[in-house]
């Protein structure tokens, strides 16, 4: 799970980065600067929730592990 996690974060990190050359900062409601902010939004949100799943799975073995 950890790979997973750690691979779709890179994945989603280069999403960011291509898209903000994308951007034309001159006139960001253009066209493919809207598409470019959308994705750039969506893969900060998937990197957050990717964390959360990391998170969530580290407490999980931790519980797993006291009892």
């Amino acid at each position: 799970m950890k790979a997973f996690t750690i691979i779709f974060t890179i994945i989603a990190i280069g999403l960011i980065i291509f898209n903000i050359t994308q951007v034309n900062f001159n006139n960001l409601f253009e066209d493919k600067s809207v598409v470019a902010l959308i994705t750039i939004f969506t893969a900060l949100c998937a990197i957050a929730l990717l964390q959360v799943l990391r998170l969530s799975k580290k407490v999980t073995k931790q519980l797993k592990n006291k009892k």
